[in-house]
This record gives C-alpha cells, structure tokens and sequence, in this order.
C-alpha cells in the first residue's frame, strides 16, 4: 500500500512539476528518518562524511564551525586551534560574507560548507566582517589536514595548591590517550586535583566516554544502555587498574550532551566528584551508524542510557551539584576560555574554591 501511494506521488510530481522520481523518493527516506525522533537522520554523503571525520579526529579544510545568520552571513561558532583558519587570524565571532567572490550574506549553512569545501592545498578567498566591525577584509586561506584534539587545553591552574585544569571538547577514538597523557603531564607538575571542562561538548562515542570515565572511578556500574534489540543491552563497567584517584570537580552547561552526560551522570552518582556549573542538555539515547550506497550514511536512534543509578535523564539532564549562572555577556557564540582567561571563568573560580578547601582538609 506504501509503495503505490509514493508511485502515485512520483508520477504526480513528474507530471505537474517535472520532479524526478528519484529526487521524491529520497524526499520519503529523508523526511521519514527525520521524523522518527530528534536524533535519526539519513546522512547526505557530506554529513556522513563530517560525521567519520569528527570521529576520526581529522579532516582537510579551514578549521572553523560555521551558523548561517540571514543578511549576516557565516558566523564563526569556532575556530579549532592551530587550524589554517586560527592562523590566519580568523577568530569566533566573526562573519564570513563572501566565498570565492560569491555572496553568502543569505545562503544556508549547508551550502556555504560545501563552498568551503576543497582538497589538500587548495585555497579559497574569504571576506570577513570582524566582530563588532562594519568593514569587509579578505583573506585567502589554504586547505590543509587538521587535527582535531580532544584536549586543546591542559594546564596548571593552581601550581600552588596543585589543581591542574582539563579542557575536553569532544568523545572520539583518540580521546583516552590524550587524556593519559594530560594526566601523566599534569601529575610531573604536582598535580593534586583535577577541574575537568565538559561545557560546550556535545558528545561522541560512547566507548570513549566509558574509557575516560574508567581512569577515574575504580568499581561498579559506568553507564548501561537497553535497546530493543538483545546486541544494544549492555552494561559498561569499572576496572580497578590504572583508577586515578585525585579529587575531581567537572564543569557543565546547557551544551555538554550525550556521552558528556554520561561522564557526569556517573560522577555524580559514584560521589566520585562535584558538577558543577548549569543542567546538561539532555541527550541520553545511543545512535548507531549505518553505511548506504553512495557514500551516504543512516543514524538511527538504537537505545536509551541509563546512569549507573539507573536514572535516564532525556530532555532532563544532569542537575549540578553547584549551579553557577551563566555568563550574561555569551550570546550566541561560546567562547572556551583560553590559558590567560581562566581566572575569570565564574565556574573555574567555584571549582577551584571547592577544590582548594577539600585539599586544606
């Protein structure tokens, strides 16, 4: 019956509008995994490919996330660190106004991305507003491999207390090792106590999020998930070997989703530390990653997390054991706070304040 009623729409659409049949087919697969829930997608070849790319941690191009703003452009949400974009001075908060010569003052984000778009050693001419500017600058930049790190930023904050200091933007395949070697570091510099950044990120595979989590609490449940089928019912637990056991305080927000949530979840009802900062995004479902035919993918909602208290926290989100008010002055650009501006962060403060009278006792 399904099958009659799309022939019946493609013979329609070709008649009266010369749409090709294929074109409103893949209408039906698109709208109808978008429909599924708020996770589910059918990946254009583009997304597919941005998708490996995150979780590979490496892509070719500029090094910048991009939000089309009508009669604005291109604001830039992020700019990687050390990415071709970075060094030639692009910063977040700028507009990007013009590609290659063509205005992009009303294109949608998904076309501008493809404009961007180009092979190792490529070059594209951008225009650019700055924040808080009027005037057009042009910049030519040059595509080029990009690493994209799990940890860009790993300090002592606090030589003198010994509270070391973790930024972590992302859960990909490389993420346990760069964390092993910013605790290693981190420990050579008299590390006593760890502030563990997870605001602004947004997730990413779920076995990173249970390794991570392995370094840090030492027994019992980390995260189950249940699925409908017998392969998505799993439960995730601790090793005793390796288990760090400095004090911990993580930093949230509206934005730490996903796999961030489950790092949070498991602190919080281990006692293994404090959250601190505002109520996560509440995001707890697994999605798996299906590959189609020509180089286009499927992400499909599989299953449901659980905290090792058994709590599924969706459209909820995990609660801080601290709440901090967000920053007035963020907007819509959030800006991760830089090795010299630390000292400002109003939840950096709370947690080195927390951390600094657990260590005095």
């Amino acid at each position: 019956e399904a099958h009659r009623v799309v022939q019946q729409v493609c013979r329609l659409s070709g008649q009266t509008l010369g749409l090709p049949a294929n074109c409103v087919v893949l209408e039906y697969v698109f709208g109808g995994c978008n429909a599924l829930d708020d996770y589910s997608a059918c990946l254009t070849p583009d997304r597919y490919s941005d998708l490996n790319a995150n979780i590979d941690g490496q892509f070719v191009g500029l090094g910048i996330e991009i939000k089309a703003q009508a009669g604005r452009g291109l604001l830039l949400v992020d700019v990687l660190p050390g990415s071709p974009a970075q060094t030639s001075g692009l910063r977040a908060g700028d507009h990007v106004v013009r590609i290659d010569g063509a205005d992009c003052t009303e294109m949608a984000t998904d076309e501008a991305a493809g404009l961007l778009k180009g092979t190792v050693g490529s070059s594209v001419a951008l225009g650019v507003v700055r924040e808080n500017g009027s005037e057009e600058q042009s910049l030519r930049i040059t595509r080029r491999p990009v690493i994209i790190k799990s940890i860009p930023l790993s300090m002592m904050i606090d030589p003198n207390s010994g509270i070391g200091y973790i930024q972590m933007t992302g859960f990909q395949r490389s993420t346990a090792n760069e964390l092993d070697r910013a605790l290693d570091d981190l420990r050579r510099q008299g590390a006593r106590a760890v502030i563990w950044d997870l605001r602004h990120n947004p997730g990413g595979l779920l076995d990173a999020a249970t390794d991570v989590l392995d370094r840090f609490i030492g027994e019992g449940v980390l995260v189950s998930t249940r699925g409908r089928t017998f392969d998505q019912n799993r439960v995730y637990r601790a090793h005793r070997a390796g288990t760090n056991h400095m004090p911990l305080v993580v930093l949230t927000d509206g934005e730490s989703a996903s796999a961030s949530e489950i790092v949070a979840g498991a602190i919080r009802d281990h006692r293994r530390g404090l959250v601190i900062g505002r109520r996560t995004y509440g995001k707890w479902s697994v999605q798996s990653i299906f590959p189609l035919a020509v180089s286009s993918g499927l992400r499909l909602t599989t299953a449901r997390f659980y905290s090792p208290a058994g709590h599924n926290l969706s459209k909820v989100g995990v609660r801080p054991d601290i709440v901090v008010a967000a920053p007035k002055d963020q907007g819509e650009v959030y800006r991760r706070p830089t090795r010299e501006k630390l000292s400002e962060d109003a939840d950096v403060r709370k947690a080195l304040e927390e951390l600094r009278t657990r260590l005095a006792g």
